[in-house]
Order: structure tokens, then sequence, then C-alpha cells
């Protein structure tokens, strides 16, 4: 399984359902996604 994607579009490609719970961890500012954040907005 290869789980280095593109782009965040790519990796959430028919994974999000309505009614989902995600969590994203980090470590202040420079550990959080933003770029998969703005993705699943």
């Amino acid at each position: 399984m290869n789980k280095i994607y593109a782009s965040p579009d790519t990796a959430l490609d028919g994974l999000l359902k309505d009614g989902m719970f995600i969590s994203a961890g980090g470590f202040g500012l420079c550990g959080i996604p933003e770029l998969l954040i703005d993705a699943i907005v």
C-alpha cells in the first residue's frame, strides 16, 4: 500500500462521507495539516 499521495484531494478521494468525525493531530503550528484541512473543508 502506497501512503504517499500527489495531493490532499487524491488522498481523500472516496473516503469522505457525511456525518464523519475526523481527527488530525499536530504539534503547534508546525505540525498541523493545513492542506488536508483545506481539502476537507
